[in-house]
């Protein structure tokens, strides 16, 4: 399973990367999100229990998630149940238009047979859906935050 989300997002790069590192915010500005737990804390390496909601189904995950502050990249290894093993990336590119803000979720299906079927609820109904939510409300937030500073 390969998907790819992306949005334009009008703030600064910076402010962006570290919305986006920063899980503890996540439950306080994307609605969808019901709470994240640490399990383990440090400044570029956690392990966390996500939870969030897709058309009011609750799901659960555990997750490492990596920060590359010098390739200003987010990294994540879910870690547990139907989506071990998916490797998650948040990429913020500079373009004219905006920051274009991406994240690619890769992974292998453990049992090959069930994989088309897995690729439509796992990749396309939840996470595809959940992935887009997520980055529509961090460009809401990032960017009435940076309006706020230059206002």
């Amino acid at each position: 399973m390969h998907k790819t989300n992306s949005i334009l997002m009008h703030a600064p790069k910076m402010l962006i990367f570290e919305t986006a590192a920063n899980l503890e915010l996540w439950p306080k500005i994307l609605p969808h999100y019901r709470y994240i737990h640490y399990l383990e804390r440090s400044p570029n390496r956690n392990v966390v229990v996500m939870a969030a909601t897709r058309s009011g189904i609750p799901i659960s995950w555990t997750s490492e998630q990596i920060i590359d502050h010098d390739k200003l990249e987010i990294h994540f290894h879910h870690l547990k149940a139907w989506t071990k093993g998916m490797h998650v990336v948040w990429t913020f590119q500079e373009t004219p238009a905006g920051v274009r803000v991406e994240i690619v979720h890769d992974l292998q299906f453990r049992v090959n047979l069930f994989a088309p079927i897995a690729d439509k609820i796992i990749g396309d109904f939840f996470i595809h859906n959940i992935a887009n939510k997520t980055l529509r409300c961090m460009k809401a937030y990032v960017e009435a935050r940076a309006n706020r500073v230059t206002a």
